[in-house]
C-alpha cells in the first residue's frame, strides 16, 4: 500500500522555523516528483514547492521563495520542507503529494496521484 505521511507541523511564532517531513511507505520517493501544498481556511489549496525526480529541479511559489527549501533524504525515503522566517499568512494545513508519471514536478495539484493526510502549521504570537 502506497502511503505518504507528513509530520513536523506545529505552533511557531512569526520569524520562527519548522521542518516538515514527508515519509514514503510502500514506494521509493526518489523515483517520483514530490510536491508540497497548503490550504488555509476558506482558501483554495495552493502549490508551495516541489522537487523533480529527473534532475532534482525545484519549484517555489513566489510567496515562499527565499524562505522555504525542499530537499530529499534518499536513505530515509523522505522529502523535507524547511520553512524559515515564517509569517502568519503561512498558517495552513500542509500536504505532500507524489506524481507517479511526470519527470518534472509541477505546482499544480491536478497531476499528483497520492496525498498525505496533512499537518497543521500555525504561525502566531
Amino acid at each position: 500500500q502506497l502511503q505518504l505521511v507528513e509530520s513536523g507541523g506545529g505552533l511557531v511564532q512569526p520569524g520562527g522555523s519548522l521542518r516538515l517531513s514527508c515519509a514514503g511507505s510502500g514506494f521509493t520517493l526518489d523515483y517520483y516528483a514530490i510536491g508540497w501544498f497548503r490550504q488555509a481556511p476558506g482558501k483554495e489549496r495552493e502549490g508551495v514547492s516541489c522537487i523533480s525526480s529527473s534532475d532534482g529541479s525545484t519549484y517555489y511559489a513566489d510567496s515562499v521563495k527565499g524562505r522555504f527549501t525542499i530537499s530529499r533524504d534518499y536513505a530515509k525515503n523522505t522529502v523535507y520542507l524547511q520553512m524559515n522566517s515564517l509569517k502568519p499568512e503561512d498558517t495552513a494545513v500542509y500536504y505532500c503529494a507524489a506524481d507517479l508519471l511526470s519527470y518534472y514536478c509541477s505546482g499544480q495539484d491536478g497531476t499528483y496521484d497520492y496525498w498525505g493526510q496533512g499537518t497543521q502549521v500555525t504561525v502566531s504570537s
